[in-house]
């Protein structure tokens, strides 16, 4: 049961909506990373390269692309100067 429905190419891209829909209510690009994952297993799966994966490769190529979005997102779009601040001087003295 659980595999015909990850077949189904439309339930990952409304996961990928749905999740993108997330990312505006609490920003912080994890929700946004998970939706391009969701988003690339839904293409990925629409072309037919997913037919032959069980459930747990599945579970596996979206968790893998997902962190791999997530991680190009805080590399592109972080801050200048979004480090830890760090002082030379003490402000007592």
């Amino acid at each position: 049961m659980l595999s015909e429905v990850l077949d189904i190419w439309w339930i990952w891209i409304a996961a990928a909506l749905a999740l993108a829909t997330l990312e505006v209510l609490v920003p912080g690009f994890v929700f946004l990373g998970f939706a391009i994952g969701a988003a690339a297993v839904g293409l990925m799966t629409l072309i037919g390269l997913t037919s032959m994966m069980s459930p747990a490769v599945l579970a596996l190529l979206f968790s893998a692309l997902s962190l791999v979005a997530w991680l190009l997102l805080r590399r592109v779009f972080a801050l200048p100067g979004s480090g830890p601040k760090t002082f030379d001087s003490d402000i007592n003295d």
